[in-house]
């Protein structure tokens, strides 16, 4: 009989590795576009009629590559376009947003001493929030109001932040932040699926049809580009912080976001001066090592809440009355709580490994298929078996979680 929560996690497992993989392929190509128009040599009369041209050296090859505001005077029949690695990357985190945080709402959506929501409403908090966040950028971008670039982006700086706040008070920490990359990230996504693309294919379709394109279509695609290229390093910040409880497990966790977003400002604001040669702003690492210093002091606020849920969940109440839970938890008292703990008894550790504690009947069982994997199936915990854990035990824990499950 084949184990679906082993199974269950090689599919997460495999998406999430599509998911980097696709992830990497965005990025670069992004940032290597936009250093690229940034160190475009403008002030050359080139014959081809290109508004900038670059030359690179890579490999132990040589290119040479030129920009066109427009189009070249021929439309090429090899033209390549970049568009399915921001869709490969959108889907494959929408598949694990799924997998992790949908199925698995009781676990890591919704924490009970942050509010009382059952899974359906989480879930749909969730999915609401992501298309609440591409419509109203949207709409801000095509009115007047987004004329002014730098007036738009200190609007959806302050829009971030208060989705930030907003995550932090319907969803467990960890799924506060993950949402807040997500929300982000959507809306990168979405800048290239309904404004890039579309805006880039008007214009092939113009020259193919002999017609002068409009330049502002144009315009308006690097806008949004520019707009992806400034959010790209928060949103990894953000999808990496669920194994950082530091991050996601404080109270100041909201605000902790907020600064976040402006150390891409300042990270990005350094490489993309450079590129454009318009000098070596090494401010910026100062103001980027000041931001993140005020991290690490908010991080100190307390890190967990003192209070456990009025009631436990469904699945927790389930593995707390299963068969061998009481031997089950004797187990885990003795093996993992000196680490996991509000204050862990093992020397040099700070804070319980990401962020879980296994010191009550609840947190015991809402920990249940982590247990279960980590120190169940596999002898991953404890880490080097410090504690000693008896194979004996581990087949406990194995009996225990099935009977829950069955």
């Amino acid at each position: 009989m084949y184990d679906m929560a082993a199974i269950a996690t090689w599919i997460e497992f495999a998406v999430r590795w599509v998911h980097v993989i696709t992830a990497i392929a965005w990025i670069g190509s992004s940032f290597y576009f936009i250093a690229l128009d940034l160190g475009l040599h403008r002030d050359r009369n080139l014959k081809s009629g290109a508004d900038g041209e670059e030359w690179q050296v890579h490999g132990g090859g040589f290119y040479h590559v030129q920009k066109y505001l427009v189009a070249p005077a021929l439309m090429p029949d090899d033209l390549v376009w970049f568009k399915w690695e921001s869709y490969s990357t959108w889907l494959s985190g929408f598949a694990l947003l799924i997998l992790v945080y949908y199925l698995g709402a009781e676990f890591y959506l919704v924490d009970p001493r942050v509010a009382e929501l059952a899974t359906w409403q989480a879930v749909g908090i969730s999915l609401a929030s992501l298309a609440f966040g591409w419509i109203v950028y949207d709409q801000i971008c095509k009115s007047k109001f987004g004329d002014d670039n730098t007036r738009l982006m200190i609007v959806l700086y302050v829009i971030l932040v208060g989705m930030a706040y907003f995550y932090t008070s319907v969803f467990s920490g960890r799924a506060a932040l993950l949402h807040l990359g997500a929300f982000t990230a959507s809306i990168m996504s979405a800048n290239v699926f309904f404004i890039i693309m579309p805006n880039q294919r008007i214009v092939v379709a113009d020259l193919k049809a002999g017609r002068t394109p409009d330049a502002n279509y144009g315009k308006i695609a690097k806008q949004r580009s520019t707009h992806n290229n400034y959010l790209t390093l928060p949103v990894i910040f953000l999808m990496l912080s669920n194994h950082y409880p530091l991050a996601f497990a404080s109270e100041m966790n909201w605000l902790i976001a907020a600064l976040v977003f402006l150390m891409g400002v300042t990270i990005r604001h350094y490489f993309n001066s450079l590129h454009a040669r318009q000098g070596n702003p090494t401010w910026t690492w100062l103001a980027t090592a000041l931001l993140f210093i005020a991290i690490i002091w908010l991080s100190t606020a307390p890190v967990f809440r003192a209070t456990e849920p009025q009631k436990a969940s469904g699945a927790a109440l389930r593995f707390a009355q299963a068969d061998g839970f009481e031997r089950v938890q004797d187990i885990v008292t003795g093996r993992c709580s000196m680490c996991h703990a509000a204050e862990p008894g093992w020397e040099g550790l700070l804070w319980p490994p990401k962020g879980i504690r296994l010191e009550t009947e609840y947190q015991i069982a809402s920990a249940a298929k982590q247990i279960y994997i980590q120190a169940g199936i596999t002898n991953a915990m404890p880490p080097a078996n410090l504690s000693h854990m008896e194979p004996t035990e581990r087949a406990e824990i194995v009996a225990w979680f099935k009977a829950a499950k069955d």
